[in-house]
């Protein structure tokens, strides 16, 4: 671990204070930082927008991760063979010969240099990325590049470079610096063995290996081809032999005959091929003379001209013993083949091998080998000038995305960083915030705790069938439209276009302006979904009371129901819906005579107080979490160790989405004005109705309706009446009596 002797410079990057990386000094030095203050401690080789070779020599040891420890020692080996390490900075694909240092490795990389310019036939001072890309080109006129692989043109005898023919042939080869085939020192020992080998294999073969001399290898397929059938017949033969009554049952079945005798019996060979070879009897005798299956006769044909006639001549027919005496004439030659040896080389032919063997010209070719990994070092060396070039070019760029996130969070044009792997057009917005995803499980899990609005999307080019997943992060605007199946366009950093569809949505606050409406639209939201609900329950119930109605009007017997109109139930009903409206009424009478009698100033400050009621505690929360949105979180999730916060806030984050911008024109749609001016009335009134109410509530609206059916309401003033006249009781009477006579004749 460092100690921090070096005085290094610090700066306010996403939040957090995180070192400088200026300059070459700066480069030198990184084994001295401490490890707690990387912002990256390791990252991904793979998912990156970055030169994947570069990525690739970075990962030294090959794990598929960069760590710190690779960082550093790319670092130190870097600023070790340049003369002046402040040349990283500029990032250039080009390296001036003069750049090398004066050290034992950088004399090394130089004199390389040189010699791939000389190799390519280039007279200049500098050499570049362009210059080392190719070793083809670079080893294509060498005899000898050090890879221990010699080739024909390492030679100039032509019966050598005949023989690394044919064993480059044999053997597979193996590719060589110049881009051809060749054969290693590995290749040629394996040659030569599996050519004595087969040499040794041939020799040991006498004539009892070969029963049947040159056709013995055909006479072996011949027997091979009727054997089982042929053991199958001398055992139908023994069954006879132990009952005569069995006769029938392993014979041929007539009956079999007859089924497919109307059919084409040339398709039926196989049904044929699968009655006994020949006609079984007692004595057990195979006939050599006719009576062969024919699915059989071409096999047995065969068999009988290449082993029976040489060894039952003059033999109308064979036992079971003359059968297995033919077997066992075999058995040295099957046993020879198993143990066969140098088949690699056995195309070759046994004269040809043994010509090899006996020109024996195996020392020269290893030693052409050897003359060859003499120059192992040098070609490495050129190798190490490839991997120079590109830490020259592209070092500085990833210390910028490890060490720090300058990058991201730099001035000027979007996607500079390793991450951002292009942009996703969607809904009249633009998301410069997309990085690739691969455990789509792992990363949904992660991400969320970024605190971000993330859509995750399947992108997919169809002509060239490039697939990939994405996560673009929406850091200003709204959310509407966007959801689950939503379709959009994808742009990767090359240009290349992908139909993206939307999978999944991880939803968090987007901006200040978007958390103000928030309760407004859930509010809205919910109202819609019961009237929705309200609405689709009564279209069930109606449906199902239809349904009902006819079913019960099928039924024999049905009555037909009559109604009758219950003027007093509805008489009840029809006044308390007056009383609701006068209610209502008055109510709104004197909320606009109690409003009406405020003055301009208290009233605005009413309105201001209510909507702060309703949208403060989100616009006061969404700000807290816009500014603690961290792309470590998102960065996790795709296998990097973040190891510094790395906030995107609010004003940052609206520069990672573009929104669609328009000037306001005079000439509109007109069906499209339409919806926007009934979109508007909806909103504006569902916010007059919120605020009224609240204005309602704060001034204490039971002392400002004066509603005589309210019995907690009592009059301002006791207003004292003089008495009224006595009526008479006649009158009294009239009174009394009238509504007891209104309700009898209801009844009647």
């Amino acid at each position: 671990m460092s100690n921090e002797t070096y005085n290094w410079k610090y700066a306010s990057v996403g939040g957090s204070v995180r070192v400088k990386i200026e300059n070459g000094e700066d480069i030198a030095h990184l084994a001295e930082l401490d490890r707690k203050k990387w912002t990256v401690l390791s990252c991904p080789v793979e998912g990156l927008e970055f030169d994947a070779k570069t990525l690739k020599l970075l990962d030294s040891n090959g794990d598929g991760r960069i760590h710190v420890d690779e960082v550093i020692a790319a670092s130190q080996w870097l600023t070790g063979v340049l003369k002046n390490p402040d040349d990283l900075v500029k990032g250039e694909s080009s390296l001036p010969l003069k750049a090398f240092s004066d050290s034992d490795e950088g004399k090394a990389l130089k004199q390389s240099a040189k010699q791939i310019l000389k190799n390519l036939g280039l007279e200049k001072d500098s050499i570049s990325i362009e210059d080392t890309a190719d070793n083809t080109r670079i080893f294509a006129e060498t005899k000898f590049n050090g890879d221990g692989v010699i080739t024909e043109a390492t030679t100039d005898d032509e019966a050598l470079k005949a023989l690394i023919k044919t064993i480059t042939e044999v053997t597979g080869g193996a590719p060589d610096r110049s881009g051809v085939q060749g054969a290693s020192a590995e290749q040629i020992e394996a040659f030569y063995a599996s050519a004595a080998d087969f040499a040794g294999w041939k020799d040991a073969a006498g004539k009892e290996v070969f029963p049947f001399g040159d056709d013995t290898p055909a006479a072996l397929a011949a027997v091979e081809a009727v054997k089982a059938k042929v053991a199958d017949f001398f055992m139908r033969c023994k069954l006879i032999g132990f009952d005569e009554n069995a006769a029938g049952a392993v014979d041929v079945d007539v009956d079999k005959i007859k089924a497919i005798s109307e059919k084409d019996l040339a398709e039926s060979a196989g049904e044929i091929a699968s009655y006994p070879l020949a006609r079984p009897n007692a004595k057990g005798l195979l006939p050599l003379d006719g009576g062969i299956n024919p699915a059989w006769q071409g096999a047995f044909a065969s068999l009988k001209a290449l082993v029976l006639d040489k060894e039952f001549k003059g033999k109308k027919a064979i036992s079971e013993a003359d059968w297995a005496a033919v077997l066992a004439k075999f058995g040295p030659y099957t046993a020879w083949v198993a143990d066969k040896k140098g088949a690699d080389v056995e195309a070759l032919g046994l004269d040809a091998v043994k010509a090899i063997l006996k020109e024996d010209k195996k020392a020269e070719l290893l030693a052409l080998v050897e003359q060859d990994k003499a120059l192992e070092a040098e070609a490495l060396s050129i190798e190490a000038v490839d991997k120079l070039l590109h830490f020259y070019r592209d070092f500085y760029t990833f210390l910028k995305n490890y060490v720090v996130f300058q990058d991201f969070y730099a001035d000027g044009p979007a996607l500079q960083s390793v991450w951002q792997a292009g942009r996703l057009f969607i809904e009249q917005r633009r998301c410069d915030l997309c990085v690739r995803v691969a455990d789509m499980g792992k990363h949904g899990d992660m991400s969320s705790l970024s605190g971000m609005y993330i859509i995750y999307a399947d992108c997919l080019n169809k002509p060239t069938g490039k697939k990939l997943s994405i996560a673009a992060v929406l850091t200003d605007g709204d959310i509407d439209g966007l959801r689950p199946g939503k379709n959009a366009i994808f742009y990767d950093r090359n240009g290349l276009d992908y139909d993206a569809v939307v999978t999944k949505i991880i939803d968090n606050p987007i901006s200040i302006r978007q958390a103000f409406w928030a309760p407004y639209r859930k509010f809205g939201k919910w109202i819609g979904d019961k009237f929705k609900k309200n609405a689709e329950e009564k279209d069930a119930k109606g449906f199902s009371d239809m349904t009902a109605a006819a079913d019960n009007a099928g039924k024999d017997g049905a009555k037909a129901v009559t109604s009758t109109f219950d003027i007093a139930k509805f008489a009840g009903i029809f006044a308390a819906i007056g009383m609701a409206v006068g209610f209502i009424a008055q109510g709104l009478v004197a909320l606009i005579k109690g409003v009406a009698a405020l003055k301009a100033w208290k009233l605005l400050l009413i309105i201001a107080g209510i909507m702060l009621v309703i949208s403060g505690p989100s616009m006061i929360l969404a700000w807290l979490r816009l500014r603690k949105r961290d792309l470590g979180a998102l960065l996790n999730a795709n296998g990097w160790a973040v190891n510094a916060a790395s906030y995107i806030n609010i004003k940052f984050g609206a520069t990672l989405t573009s929104l669609a911008k328009y000037p306001l024109l005079k000439a509109v749609d007109p069906e499209e004005a339409k919806k926007v001016r009934r979109r508007k009335c909806f909103w504006y009134t569902l916010l007059c109705l919120i605020v009224a109410c609240g204005v309602v509530f704060l001034l204490n609206w039971k002392h400002v309706i004066n509603i005589p059916y309210l019995p907690q309401q009592q009059p301002k003033e006791q207003v004292v009446e003089a008495p009224a006249e006595e009526a008479p009781a006649a009158e009294i009477q009239a009174e009394e009596t009238a509504p007891a006579q209104e309700v009898q004749e209801s009844n009647q």
